[in-house]
């Protein structure tokens, strides 16, 4: 393949929205200029009526080329039947007639798909074209006049149009950096396997809650657990499986939060739920409907023969003044006593779980 298709087709990679809006654009013009073939045979002009039906068939084409990821091709043809197509109209019918603005249509689209040396360059060759066409129109008369009134409406319609289409691009423009900041947004703060919120988010919620805490003071408990024998899980059925097992785990942690709860990913096969105006005792009952959820689920649809899935949880409550690392690692260290006592249960923070001095963990 030539270096400048595979440089086309990693453009259209990068941004696909555009590209998708360059294939809306040929139908909206081509519709256009279907409209315009029947004004012009209205008004007695032969010669732009049938330009319309070349252009239609330039913009079909184009069309197709986009589909086929030939956008470079496609490109062309849309500015060569522009910059034909308003050149001919004005010449043939005047100035005013409008033709013209349909030029003001390629600045955006210019800084939008190309580097901004090459947009600017062609943005002044633009400019010179636009400038160029307007001296030529004082100096001579249109080729196939029409009539005042006729004028007049053909400019109201181009005007309208290319009014129409820029408002049409700022708001797909709008909705799409919109999209996009959200999904930034989701990628900066959820797991791209389960869904959940990630560690970092998890711990900025957290010190939010607390932030809050410190002004109304309420109980704010954190839910530790952890897959017992995951990693068997991996070695045996292989890692698609045990992501799997992750996922179907996670969607199980949305359904049985409250809809007050954080439910996030903490890492590899280890969850956290944040739990606020709730103590211990709430949490625990919580935890252990979760635990024997996740042991009454059925996994002979993902592997057959694949044993029951088990979790453990560990507890704590954070007290003040305690770091979010503290309390963390004392529902760490409930979770693993949990795991040391058989697994699949759920363990409470005990006062021996207080740490000498608080150790802030690496988040």
């Amino acid at each position: 393949m030539p270096d400048n298709n595979k440089a086309n087709i990693h453009r259209s990679e990068q941004r696909p929205e555009f590209w998708d809006l360059s294939m809306r654009c040929c139908q909206l013009a081509a519709t256009v200029d279907i409209c315009f073939f029947a004004i012009f045979l209205w008004l007695g002009s032969p010669v732009l009526a049938w330009i319309n039906v070349i252009s239609v068939g330039m913009y079909a084409y184009a069309y197709r080329a986009f589909r086929q990821r030939r956008n470079y091709l496609a490109v062309m043809l849309i500015r060569i039947e522009v910059l034909v197509h308003a050149a001919l109209g004005v010449v043939l019918i005047g100035w005013d007639s409008g033709f013209h603005y349909f030029l003001l249509m390629f600045i955006p689209a210019l800084f939008a798909s190309m580097h901004l040396r090459s947009a600017w360059i062609l943005a002044i060759c633009l400019w010179a074209y636009y400038v160029g066409l307007y001296v030529l129109m004082s100096l001579i008369e249109p080729l196939q006049p029409v009539s005042d009134r006729a004028l007049l409406y053909v400019n109201i319609f181009n005007f309208t149009v290319v009014f129409l289409m820029f408002a049409y691009l700022t708001m797909y423009y709008v909705i799409t950096v919109t999209r996009a900041h959200r999904r930034l947004a989701r990628m900066a703060t959820t797991d791209p396997l389960t869904g959940l919120f990630n560690r970092r988010h998890m711990v900025a919620l957290t010190e939010k809650l607390r932030a809050r805490e410190q002004r109304q003071p309420r109980n704010l408990t954190l839910m530790l657990m952890d897959l017992d024998h995951f990693k068997e899980i991996n070695d045996q059925y292989g890692h698609e499986l045990g992501d799997r097992v992750l996922e179907r785990v996670a969607a199980l942690l949305r359904e049985q939060g409250r809809e007050q709860d954080f439910v996030g990913r903490w890492g590899g096969e280890e969850f956290l739920v944040v739990m606020p105006e709730s103590d211990p005792t709430q949490a625990r009952i919580a935890a252990e409907r979760i635990r024997a959820a996740v042991a009454a689920l059925d996994w002979s649809d993902l592997q057959p023969g694949l044993r029951q899935v088990t979790l453990c949880s560990g507890i704590s409550q954070m007290e003040e003044p305690e770091s979010f690392s503290s309390a963390i690692a004392r529902a760490d260290r409930a979770l693993y006593r949990g795991k040391a006592l058989g697994r699949n249960r759920v363990e409470e923070a005990e006062p021996s779980d207080h740490p000498g001095a608080a150790v802030e963990l690496s988040l």
